[in-house]
């Protein structure tokens, strides 16, 4: 939460009044309607409240179908939007209600997710964070979405990044020792970022919207996955006249000089000192082991097709098998392997549930959940999760401009 300022406390932020400025939307969890339209949209992050019924009609006026799917959040299944495994897609003229209640708190992501669709409607702006707040969160001076999105004009042409729709970089004006949380959250559909914060020393709080033990990322940079969120908490230095960068590269381009997406500078006196941040409470909803001694295990060896479609497991996966990937029972183990024989790394996203990526030989797991891995070409990844959110559940990927259905699996 942004903490409550009095009015002499108000005045110590000084924000410029610029293109791409989102201040945290209002609590309202009754969020007012989304009119869909063709052609370029600029949305701005909705939020709800963790425990707390969050509802939204979706107006469908383009010309085509669409679904939402809420990245990264164990909602309820017919909510999930990978049509047409747990709902009907929204046709032309239709509207939908969307309703569920979030049980964690964090930044999310929901984004277009109808099959061919969803790399292109994406790409025209169909995209926007979800944040979930909750009466533990920290108090901070500057609560700072950041949604990092790459164009490339043409194929000679360097990587456009856009900052929250706009192409000129933030700027803000703040007093010496205010504290940030910096909600880091990528709208890239196929290439990786890394994010670079020079001029201050950040720690991160939250991957993939769930807590994760403190730590300083190295050389202060963060690798950004497609539809990937850090959470970082930082001070600004107790001088006035400091100035801090965030910088991004697009990875794998001929050029990846760094893209300044943002400036912060210091102004005024310095506020008072603040206790060290020792970040975020863990979710008390996550499980602290996986027994994978008696989880059910299934691998998926992914492939292109010659049309360019999926093959996952010899078989072409353009649409959802009839049958799923597995069904167990509600609290069973799963361990999913992904075989990327595809010649390039791929993303890899099981529906409402959040993993962990395991080591090699079963001898531990990284300390942080996820909902997205992705994987290298020619190598081999497993993921385990506690099948504890009962529904009909997708396993996408893609890392080419489209999102596409790999399998499901069938929570009982």
């Amino acid at each position: 939460m942004v903490r409550n300022l009095s009015p002499t406390r108000r005045s110590l932020l000084i924000a410029s009044v610029a293109a791409g400025l989102w201040p945290l939307p209002s609590p309202a969890q009754d969020a007012p309607d989304l009119v869909l339209r063709d052609g370029p949209l600029i949305l701005p992050p909705f939020k709800g409240r963790r425990g707390e019924p969050f509802r939204l009609r979706v107006k469908n006026e383009k010309t085509e179908p669409t679904a939402l799917h809420w990245r990264g959040l164990r909602l309820r299944n017919d909510m999930d939007g990978a049509a047409p495994l747990t709902q009907k897609p929204i046709a032309p003229g239709e509207t939908f209600e969307i309703v569920f209640t979030p049980p964690d708190a964090g930044s999310f992501l929901c984004h277009a997710n109808w099959r061919e669709n969803s790399g292109r409607q994406i790409a025209d702006g169909l995209i926007f964070p979800f944040i979930v707040e909750d009466d533990k969160d920290p108090s901070v001076d500057l609560d700072l979405i950041c949604l990092l999105q790459d164009k490339v004009l043409n194929e000679k042409s360097a990587p456009h990044v856009l900052i929250n729709g706009s192409d000129q970089p933030l700027a803000y004006d703040l007093r010496p020792g205010s504290r940030l949380r910096l909600r880091l959250i990528s709208a890239s559909t196929q290439r990786m970022m890394s994010v670079s914060l020079d001029g201050a020393r950040s720690f991160v709080a939250a991957i993939d919207g769930q807590p994760c033990g403190l730590f300083e990322p190295e050389r202060q940079t963060v690798p950004l996955a497609p539809a990937q969120r850090y959470d970082l908490f930082f001070d600004l230095p107790r001088e006035a006249g400091q100035k801090i960068a965030l910088n991004v590269r697009v990875l794998g381009q001929e050029t990846d000089k760094p893209i300044t997406i943002a400036t912060l500078q210091t102004i005024g006196e310095a506020l008072n000192a603040q206790e060290p941040f020792t970040g975020l409470p863990p979710n008390p909803l996550l499980p602290e082991k996986i027994a994978l001694q008696r989880a059910t295990r299934r691998d998926l060896t992914l492939e292109r097709a010659a049309n360019g479609g999926w093959r996952v497991n010899g078989v072409a996966a353009d649409i959802f098998a009839p049958t799923p990937l597995l069904s167990v029972k509600k609290g069973t183990p799963i361990v999913l392997g992904f075989i990327n024989k595809t010649g390039r790394p791929q993303l890899l996203h099981p529906h409402g549930h959040v993993m962990r990526h395991i080591h090699l030989y079963d001898d531990g797991w990284d300390p942080y959940w996820r909902d997205t891995i992705i994987v290298p070409e020619g190598r081999t990844m497993r993921v385990a999760f506690v099948a504890d959110n009962p529904g009909r559940w997708a396993i996408s990927g893609g890392l080419d401009g489209r999102d596409g259905p790999l399998a499901w699996f069938e929570v009982t």
